[in-house]
């Protein structure tokens, strides 16, 4: 399951805590934009965490599920490379 996961976080403090919860479940690709690949019990987890750490009523979290077929189509100029899962072998 590969999720794009962004954020938008007024407060100072509960961004870096949503930054550092994300780093447990995927790599920071930008500033508020984490790539994750979540077997469905840490998909959950991570979802159950991110919500209890922002504040709902000035805080966004937004979660893009993408499809095999998505993740082949994605373009990246510049830096960096698609997260890839470490697990997998593409022959």
């Amino acid at each position: 399951m590969f999720i794009l996961v962004t954020y938008d976080i007024k407060n100072d403090k509960r961004r870096l805590k949503v930054a550092n919860e994300l780093k447990n479940y995927g790599e920071r690709v930008q500033y508020s934009v984490f790539e994750c690949l979540p077997d469905a019990k840490r998909n959950e987890e991570m979802r159950r965490k991110l919500a209890e750490l922002i504040d709902e009523t000035e805080d966004s979290v937004r979660f893009y599920d993408l499809c095999a077929t998505c993740i082949g189509q994605v373009e990246i100029f510049g830096m960096g490379e698609l997260t890839e899962d470490e697990e997998c072998w593409i022959i």
